[in-house]
Parts: C-alpha cells; structure tokens; sequence
C-alpha cells in the first residue's frame, strides 16, 4: 500500500509517501509544498490546492493520511489551517482516494509509543522506521512521513472501519 502522510499548513505543507507491506515500510518521497506569506489566504489555498493535485498525479497513492487540527494556544492559526486541511482533503476526495485522519497524539503513539513525546523522538524514529540516515530536514516533511506511518500502523483496523466490519 502507498500512502501519502499530510502535515497541513497554508506556508509549509509537508508531505512523505512510503510503501508499507505488513510492518516493513519503504521511503519513497517527501518534500514540503510553501506558498508565499504576502500572498492573499485564497492564492496560497489555490497554490495548496494543485500542488497536491500534482502530488496525486505524479505518485499516485493508494490513501492519504492527514493530521487532524489541534488546538494548543495560537487558536489564530487554527483557521487557515484547517482552509488548508479542506483543499488537501478535496483533492484527494476528487481523486475518490481513502482519506485517514489521525490527531498528533496518535501520530506520536503510533511511532514513538507515547503520546507526549517531543519532536526530537518523532524523527529520530521517523528515521528508523524508514532506514534514513538522519531525518528531513523540514519538521513539516518529518511530520507527514509519521502521519503515514501512524495510518500504516492503523491500516487493518482502519480499512475494516471503512469497509462496516
């Protein structure tokens, strides 16, 4: 299964693609999609919009695994944010491709096994999952490549909820 993880934003978008077979996964991709900040909202969403149109053109995954909003203190981020999560998610619908949406507490659970682990323990395990000899570079890519393995982890029991089992 090829699964592209989504870490949402309307400056960075990361995203990672990796194969996942059983509990063996491969690193295929990942990269960040930026937009300018002096950009008027709907300009970045439109940028957003058919960079990850391209995305689903060029890899052709089988899912994409988005995170979930959340809400810390900077509630004023929040809403472009979640702009941004809709023309992800609208891309990959029009596309009719499964969507999985997984908060950071359960990315972190998935891939770390705790759920209060700090970023620094994310990559690093990002990293070995994936045979990397560091992790990106880009927080944001770090992020979307363990988005898609929390959903590769949640795979059997996520396709079952999807199916009515």
């Amino acid at each position: 299964m090829i699964i592209l993880g989504i870490d949402p934003g309307t400056a960075t978008t990361g995203y990672g693609l990796i194969e996942a077979s059983g509990n063996r996964y491969k690193l295929l991709d990942y990269g960040c999609i930026r937009t300018p900040a002096h950009r008027p909202l709907a300009l970045r969403l439109e940028m957003i919009y058919e960079a990850m149109n391209l995305l689903l053109e060029e890899k052709k995954p089988d899912c994409v695994a988005i995170e979930e909003l959340f809400f810390n203190r900077n509630t004023t981020t929040a809403v472009p944010v979640g702009h941004a999560r809709g023309v992800l998610m609208l891309a990959a619908a029009q596309k009719k491709l499964p969507i999985g949406e997984y908060t950071p507490l359960q990315v972190k659970q998935a891939v770390v096994g705790y759920g209060k682990a700090e970023k620094h323990q994310v990559q690093y395990m990002v990293a070995k999952f994936l045979g990397m000899q560091e992790a990106p570079r880009s927080d944001d890519a770090a992020d979307a490549l363990a988005i898609a393995i929390c959903h590769a982890h949640h795979a059997g029991s996520w396709n079952a909820q999807k199916e009515g089992k």
